[in-house]
């Protein structure tokens, strides 16, 4: 077994962006937080936007839905920029031991065309992948097959011949990684980071353990 190409998912491996790190300062109690993160702003409507859906346009039809609740919805996209807490450095130090054994790094994110260049400004190291898919440019979301066969098409590019064997993808969404499988890829269900390193190792790349001597 051999992989000669890693694919990264971006949001829970290497960026740490929650909704929350925004709304504990805008909605201080816990209860009313969770609700409204759960049915207004919510993952399902987010998920659109990284499916190409205008930002202006998600928050207009939102707040048309909810005008009690519209600076808080005006926030979400007015504010992004404080959802995003940085890196995160457990995959930061994966993506550099993978790169430092010589293997190629790309990317697959669902993230909206609009915020993704924040990401692209102040994040230099997203240089180092060969090349990135991001969703709302593509007008096409994970778990959809199309975008992996699109993701397939650039790796191939710049390797050769590659077999879908040969792949190995870590996303923190179980369904996006399951579909990875289907495709013949090595999907990764990355929940903690030490049993994704071993997953790894099981597939026959060099890491070590990750954990402190």
């Amino acid at each position: 077994m051999s992989i000669r190409a890693v694919v990264f998912d971006f949001g829970g491996v290497l960026f740490d962006w929650n909704p929350e790190h925004l709304y504990r300062s805008l909605i201080p109690d816990a209860e009313e937080r969770a609700w409204f993160l759960r049915e207004v702003c919510n993952p399902a409507w987010n998920i659109q936007q990284d499916g190409g859906r205008p930002l202006a346009e998600a928050t207009a039809s939102k707040v048309a839905e909810y005008p009690d609740y519209a600076a808080l919805i005006e926030a979400f996209y007015g504010q992004w920029p404080l959802m995003l807490r940085g890196t995160l450095p457990e995959g930061m130090a994966l993506l550099d031991e993978l790169e430092s054994l010589g293997l190629p790094l790309f990317g697959l994110t669902n993230w909206s065309a609009e915020t993704y260049p924040y990401a692209e400004q102040h994040y230099p190291f997203l240089q180092r992948f060969k090349h990135i898919v991001v969703s709302g440019r593509e007008q096409m979301i994970k778990p959809d097959v199309a975008i992996y066969q699109l993701m397939y098409q650039h790796i191939t590019r710049f390797i050769p011949g590659i077999a879908a064997s040969e792949i190995a993808f870590i996303d923190d969404s179980a369904i996006n990684a399951q579909a990875a499988c289907h495709l013949g890829w090595h999907g990764i269900h990355h929940q903690a980071m030490p049993q994704t390193r071993a997953q790894l190792r099981q597939l026959g790349i060099a890491l070590d353990s990750g954990e402190p001597a």
